[in-house]
């Protein structure tokens, strides 16, 4: 072989990447089993279609096993041969929280379904969408490009519109999906037009590459690069349902399936902080001038109509407790803003109070919305006067739920409610910004009001006319026991031991 012919099968041998497949394992295993079961939906007779459920756990199952190699150290594949420290995708201490947290919120909205699949949802078009859901949503935390996060975000929230309008014939249902859908495909539109700006101005996509370019973007190109992080980062808002961009919530948890409006309170704001806090913290920092003000005044916004609305809320009004539930929701993406705010005024690690605030949200709000279904089934209606005297028909359920609502209200018994809250509260006051930590402390005062009504009329007597004959209780589906019964265990595990979950307080994304 001669020396030429040496030198250019050496540099075509350079282009070739090898993939770290133990890193890329989490989403992938659950692409694949997605299609399995779109293919066996395929062949299975409508008797065996609940088979698709169980196969659905088990690939969640699978997934999350496929973290513990990833718990320590950091992962990265498919980097530049040219510059092998810029990649598109890198598991670090973030990530693995991060997917951790977004497929167990998948595998517990399973256990939610299995009955509703059974019952009243197509099961094959049902566990397909979920499961593509969460493999977009399990690859946004790891992704390391804006090629790579639009992707991941679009492959996360494009099933969901599908799943919430899933309920076939159901008028609330259509026009849920309809709002949600026109309304994250138009501030996709605008995030997508502010990526176009950003690689107008730097010339690359790679976060880490964007971060140093930024900060050398020549004259006449800086007032295109601003624009651009400010279109992106209007975007990622309506993602974590941060107001003005929150006005799709409230009717699209009414309208879809409550395991699915569980699913986008939990696994869909968790996708959507993820992406702002790379966008900010990792590719944008010296613009922290623009988008840490900008988020400070978004959390202080948000945490204020949000709990203002869910103060608002009827009890006789049908769905009152799935909107007040929406509407908490909301409140708690304040909150959730306010480390990332607070990290342009001091340094990136105070990301970690949302990481930790996130796991306790994410625990304590599906087992809500788990004994929520759980009521539903008797009560369709599921208004919060449905839940009265809940203690005299199911005390263990209305048990969970009061600790449930305590957590989110940050009281006792719920110590990581109270631990995740100061948490997020330090960061403000260590930041500096001591106005929104007094917002923020008033908004807590504010949402005590309504998760202390809720929780007080759990122990109420039910009125003479409401008490159901033992015989006509509806029986409570095993998975659904198990939801329950699960994030209560995590809950109180979390409160009795909350550096647990405060661990991640200290998690980086370097």
């Amino acid at each position: 072989m001669t020396p030429d012919v040496t030198t250019a099968a050496a540099g075509t041998a350079s282009l070739v990447q090898s993939v770290d497949w133990v890193a890329i394992a989490p989403p992938l295993i659950t692409a694949a089993v997605a299609l399995v079961v779109l293919l066996a939906d395929l062949f299975l007779p409508p008797s065996r279609k609940p088979l698709l459920g169980w196969i659905t756990i088990a690939g969640l199952v699978a997934a999350l096993a496929s973290l513990a190699p990833l718990r320590t150290g950091s992962r990265s594949t498919f980097c530049l041969t040219a510059n092998p420290d810029a990649c598109s995708y890198t598991v670090d201490q973030f990530a693995f929280v991060i997917q951790a947290l977004v497929l167990g919120g998948a595998l517990l909205t399973a256990l939610l379904s299995v009955r509703d699949t059974k019952e009243k949802l197509p099961a094959g078009e049902f566990w397909f969408l979920l499961l593509s859901s969460a493999a977009g949503a399990a690859l946004l935390p790891a992704a390391r490009d804006l090629a790579t996060l639009v992707v991941a975000l679009e492959v996360a929230s494009l099933p969901a519109f599908a799943l919430v309008g899933l309920k076939r014939g159901d008028r609330l249902s259509s026009e849920a999906a309809l709002k949600f859908f026109l309304s994250s495909v138009t501030a996709t539109a605008v995030m997508l037009l502010g990526v176009s700006f950003v690689y107008a101005a730097t010339g690359t996509l790679h976060l880490t590459e964007i971060a140093t370019k930024l900060a050398t973007v020549p004259g006449p190109l800086g007032t295109v690069a601003k624009t651009g992080v400010v279109l992106t980062l209007v975007g990622f808002a309506f993602k974590t349902a941060a107001a003005p961009f929150h006005f799709w919530v409230p009717d699209t948890y009414v309208g879809a399936p409550l395991p699915v409006a569980a699913y986008l309170s939990v696994v869909g704001k968790a996708v959507g902080f993820s992406g702002l806090i790379l966008v900010t913290v990792v590719a944008f920092p010296s613009y922290a001038d623009v988008w840490g003000p900008a988020l400070a005044v978004l959390a202080a916004l948000t945490m204020t109509i949000g709990n203002a609305a869910a103060l608002r809320q009827s009890a006789t009004r049908a769905h009152s407790a799935v909107r007040l539930l929406a509407w908490s929701s909301v409140g708690q993406a304040g909150y959730l803003l306010v480390p990332i705010a607070a990290a342009a005024y001091s340094s990136g690690s105070q990301v970690g109070a949302t990481v930790a605030y996130a796991l306790m949200y994410a625990v304590v709000n599906l087992g809500a919305f788990a004994v929520a279904a759980l009521v539903a089934r008797g009560k369709p209606l599921n208004r919060l006067t449905d839940y009265r005297g809940l203690y005299a028909e199911r005390p263990l359920a209305a048990l969970a739920l009061a600790f449930f609502l305590l957590c989110l209200a940050g009281l006792p018994p719920g110590i990581i409610g109270l631990f995740a809250k100061v948490t997020v509260f330090s960061a403000a006051v260590n930041a500096g910004l001591g106005w929104l930590a007094v917002v923020m402390a008033v908004n807590v005062v504010v949402a005590l009001y309504y998760y202390l009504r809720w929780t007080a009329i759990l122990f109420r007597s039910p009125e003479a006319a409401e008490q159901p004959a033992e015989a006509a209780r509806p029986r409570v589906p095993a998975p659904l026991t198990v939801a329950i019964a699960l994030t209560a265990f995590v809950g109180v595990v979390l409160s009795g031991v909350p550096q647990l979950a405060l661990h991640f307080a200290s998690v980086t994304l370097f």
